[in-house]
């Protein structure tokens, strides 16, 4: 198939990294972490720390790295706030950068990826404004929820590598307070955004723009800059963020802050706060109450990703001509058609058979999903393969059943989890879940379904 998700993560020695420093300080704040009263592990991610050479670590190690930031060997010295502007909502803000998180250390990964540690909820920093640079727990299980599905369905996503609980108690006054305080890190490829670029453009620093373009250019994708590196960069990003906005809707996800300042130039997705799995095919399905317009709505995800990238073009005028650029741009479109119907064949499990064909399918099975209803996971679980395994009597799904006569399954059956039910992760799934440990410190609910999402992720891989 065209699309092929990630392998499950190899073992591998740690290599510790520090390339970021190659920028120089105007790109960053040094800063210190929050002297927390308490320290918690509530969740490792042991598969990903084999995968960087920290699986050895005992818990009381772990908590010395992951809450109280003792550096890691050969690796960054002091943890650094990084420096970005973005459009937030569209609106313009040269007043935001890592306000309640940093970039803790760097190192290579098992396939020599450049992968950063970053935090969520470690103190405030220059950037914090009037905030107190701190997460909820219920923020952290979140996220976690939502990297572990994501990665299960193939989606491109920073992993959630450790959550460990604070003990404080913090004033939220969109939930209730005070509430559990928790500190994330994320283990992610690169941290550099889209707002990163906008920043040096604001600036007029056509000096720090090649020195990022470079940086990126080399440390992401192997190449050296040269003259035509704004460009070559740019198109990197359409590829990577067209796959994106199609890894989203196949997944039926929402992210619900599609800002600027939220898209890695690598078109991995992070930063999950309102999010949401969407129940039906939707379009105007949104996750942010705050999002009254509909701006980041499920069926505008593209579109929104597609605004940023071109922001990013528009920061690298600085440095190169406009024209080609505007060629690479136009290519979001065909680029993001192409990978949804990928990423949609390969969550429904059969092999491509030409463009036109899978086309056709995919637009069928869009058509009949909104026409009747049913949910998201429920079809993909049903008609895995091809197989319809439950009864559809509605006329919505004869295009699809007619579509997919011809198609042969990519997928082998053999995993238990083909016998089950379908995983989800809807809202009130999550509740449920944050229910539980708030009120009785349960988290057995929540280890049982980090487990069920990934023995789907692996059924899934075979």
């Amino acid at each position: 198939m065209a699309f092929t998700p990630q392998p499950p993560p190899a073992p591998a020695p740690w290599r510790g990294e520090s390339a970021i420093l190659e920028l120089g300080g105007s790109f960053y704040d040094p800063v210190e972490p929050a002297d927390f009263p308490e320290a918690r592990l509530r969740f490792r991610n042991d598969r990903w720390a084999e995968a960087v050479g920290l699986g050895g670590l005992d818990d009381d190690r772990w908590i010395r790295h992951f809450a109280r930031f003792e550096p890691l060997p050969d690796s960054l010295a002091r943890p650094l706030a990084l420096r970005y502007h973005g459009h937030q909502f569209r609106v313009y803000n040269p007043e935001i950068g890592d306000g309640r998180g940093f970039l803790f250390a760097q190192m290579r990964g098992h396939d020599g990826r450049l992968l950063d540690f970053g935090t969520k909820g470690s103190g405030r920093t220059p950037w914090s404004r009037f905030g107190d640079g701190r997460l909820t727990l219920k923020g952290g299980v979140r996220e976690i929820l939502a990297t572990e599905m994501l990665e299960a369905l193939g989606v491109h996503t920073s992993k959630s590598f450790s959550l460990i609980e604070t003990g404080e108690a913090l004033e939220r006054g969109d939930e209730p307070s005070p509430t559990r305080s928790a500190v994330l890190v994320r283990l992610s490829h690169g941290h550099i955004r889209i707002g990163t670029f906008q920043r040096l453009a604001a600036l007029g620093d056509a000096d720090g723009m090649r020195a990022l373009t470079a940086y990126c250019l080399r440390h992401f994708h192997g190449e050296e800059a040269g003259e035509d590196g704004p460009v070559r960069l740019l198109d990197h990003v359409v590829d990577a963020t067209a796959d994106l906005a199609a890894s989203y809707m196949a997944a039926g996800f929402v992210h619900g802050v599609l800002n600027s300042d939220n898209i890695n130039v690598t078109g991995e997705s992070f930063d999950y706060g309102p999010w949401r799995f969407a129940p039906r095919w939707e379009p105007g399905f949104t996750a942010a109450y705050f999002d009254h317009a509909g701006l980041y709505a499920f069926g505008r995800q593209p579109e929104a990703i597609h605004w940023d990238v071109v922001q990013l073009a528009g920061a690298l005028r600085l440095i190169a001509e406009i024209e080609p650029m505007i060629e690479r741009l136009e290519t979001f479109g065909p680029r993001y058609q192409a990978a949804l119907t990928d990423r949609m064949l390969w969550r429904l499990g059969v092999t491509p058979r030409g463009a036109a064909e899978d086309v056709a399918l995919v637009q069928a099975i869009e058509a009949a999903l909104i026409e009747s209803g049913e949910g998201i996971d429920r079809f993909f679980f049903d008609w895995q393969g091809g197989r319809e395994r439950a009864p559809h009597p509605e006329p919505a799904w004869e295009p699809v059943r007619e579509a997919l006569a011809g198609y042969a399954s990519a997928r082998t059956f053999d995993h238990a989890y083909w016998s089950g039910e379908p995983c989800t992760m809807l809202i009130e799934e999550v509740e449920a879940l944050w229910d539980r440990i708030a009120a009785e410190d349960d988290w057995s609910a929540f280890n049982a379904k980090i487990a069920a999402i990934r023995a789907m992720g692996d059924a899934m891989r075979a």
